[in-house]
């Protein structure tokens, strides 16, 4: 059974889309913990991070710091920081969120609310800082 992600690839599902290449894509999540909340996923659909074979894993970790670094440009913060769940959606992914404080990285705090408007302003912003970086 195709992931949800693997249905946002193949755009049955819409997303907030900012960057994407022949083998990952990032979006923003629809539940963020913050401002900028990003998700970097690969297209090859496994359920763990390390699962991946090795070329895809690196070109996901490389894909992972570039849309960081826009990200960081975009929504100015201290770091982005970076997590590997994956509990919630059995498809490997990476978590980008933009920090200032350690505390902040974590998905006990209330969940972020904004306005279909604004998800679609900012990742508009990363894609455009992104450019063809990405």
């Amino acid at each position: 059974m195709s992931s949800i992600f693997t249905k946002i690839i193949s755009g049955e599902i819409p997303s907030y889309k900012v960057a994407e290449d022949s083998k990952n894509i990032a979006f923003l999540d629809i539940s963020p913990i913050k401002r900028g909340h990003v998700l970097c996923v690969p297209k090859l659909e496994v359920d763990e991070l390390f699962e991946l074979p090795v070329d895809d894993y690196n070109s996901l970790m490389s894909f992972t710091q570039r849309v960081a670094q826009g990200l960081k440009r975009v929504l100015p913060c201290k770091r982005i920081g970076s997590m590997v769940l994956g509990m919630e959606v059995p498809h490997a992914h990476i978590h980008l969120v933009p920090i200032n404080a350690e505390h902040e990285l974590s998905f006990s705090n209330v969940k972020a609310d904004f306005s279909s408007e604004e998800m679609a302003a900012l990742a508009k912003a990363i894609s455009d800082d992104l450019g063809s970086d990405v």
